[in-house]
């Protein structure tokens, strides 16, 4: 373990050229990052998730019951043995000729078994109330966050040089202010990362996953090679559109499909502007560029600056999502659903039928055909999207 230990803490990938971790040992004259401060986060992102479970049923829910959000979720599907035995063992999307044969062995017409199938997939979705409380949960960390990191940031000098990132690095003091910024993130993200498997499932899950293992990378990378100044710009920047993608999905949720839409209309021009045009003229050319005439490139400042180019392209994928959601909003006249991450995998276009089944189903669609888009927009992230 020792042996293991030294390899994966080497000076050489970690540091630029003859700095050790020995110059970085904290003194009385300076605080530097310490790897093992990181381990805070651990317990602090069981808090965390404790903190959101109290704040969801104390106060997201009263409010969400103030907006007239209920808490019942879609109509139930009448028990029946053998075609719950299908549906969990064999398929949730039966194709024409099992219909047929459920048809004969229960006598019911099709479009019942049908109309079973489509409730019993909407019967695993969440409540729009469940939407409603994890929505508001997201928005207050992210605006607090944002609010956080607006404040210290404003007072450094590399908010206006991004060049003062690199000046005397390695040994650029840590501050609470910095620390502090750091944990209370890395836990957001770490609570994050696991409560996804508990949260609404979402078409993106594995998306998201990589973006939030990516996200608390960085975090650590950077803590940990003392490139906290970027980090910080990282972080802040990333934090901004989530305010805006949450408080529009609650209102959504609310029916306030007009808030609902200008909301959408903000979070679309600042994501993308921010994520296709700040992040890489301000972020990457600072890391990718000032960095290297700066300070030079070493092993670990290639794996950070990979863990950002990495997080450009999910910035990319998401912006399409984002243009292809903005294109059908101006066609059918408002924001109802979207492709990206507030759809778990059981989303209404599951319920949509497979195109040979289309003529069994033309009778029930008038009555069905809103019944999966109420209430789903886009999430963040990034993200809670990073």
């Amino acid at each position: 373990m020792a042996g293991i230990l030294a390899w994966f803490w080497n000076e050489r990938f970690w540091l630029p050229h003859n700095v050790t971790w020995a110059d970085l040992k904290n003194t009385d004259e300076a605080t530097f990052p310490q790897a093992e401060d990181l381990y805070l986060a651990c317990p602090l992102a069981f808090c965390i998730f404790m903190i959101r479970l109290v704040f969801e049923r104390f106060i997201a829910r009263p409010c969400a019951m103030g907006l007239k959000i209920q808490a019942n979720g879609p109509q139930k599907a009448q028990p029946n043995a053998i075609l719950e035995k299908v549906f969990t063992a064999i398929t949730k999307h039966p194709d024409e000729k099992r219909l047929e044969g459920l048809s004969k062995q229960l006598d019911w017409d099709v479009r019942t078994i049908q109309r079973w199938f489509r409730q019993r997939r909407n019967q695993e979705k969440p409540s729009i109330l469940a939407r409603f409380c994890e929505s508001m949960w997201r928005f207050t960390f992210y605006l607090y966050i944002f609010t956080y990191g607006v404040r210290f940031l404003k007072k450094t000098p590399w908010l206006w040089n991004t060049k003062e990132c690199w000046y005397n690095y390695p040994y650029q003091p840590l501050t609470v202010d910095i620390h502090y910024y750091y944990i209370l993130e890395l836990s957001f993200y770490l609570s994050l990362l696991f409560s996804q498997f508990t949260d609404i499932r979402r078409k993106d899950f594995l998306i998201m996953f990589l973006h939030h293992v990516a996200t608390i990378s960085l975090i650590v990378f950077s803590y940990v090679n003392n490139m906290a100044r970027v980090g910080t710009l990282v972080m802040c920047l990333h934090d901004a559109a989530d305010v805006l993608i949450e408080a529009a999905k609650m209102a959504n949720y609310a029916k306030c499909q007009i808030l609902c839409n200008l909301l959408f209309a903000m979070f679309a021009i600042l994501f993308i502007s921010s994520r296709l045009g700040v992040y890489p003229i301000w972020i990457l050319n600072t890391t990718l560029f000032e960095s290297w005439e700066i300070i030079g490139p070493y092993p670990s400042w290639w794996v950070f600056n990979l863990l950002l180019v990495l997080l450009q392209l999910f910035h990319s994928f998401w912006s399409y999502l984002i243009l292809k959601t903005a294109c059908r909003a101006i066609s059918k006249g408002k924001v109802s659903k979207d492709d990206r991450s507030d759809i778990e995998s059981s989303s209404d276009e599951d319920d949509s039928p497979p195109l040979n089944q289309k003529h069994h189903t033309s009778a029930t669609n008038g009555t069905n055909k809103n019944h999966g888009t109420n209430g789903y927009l886009m999430g963040a992230p990034y993200p809670d999207e990073h």
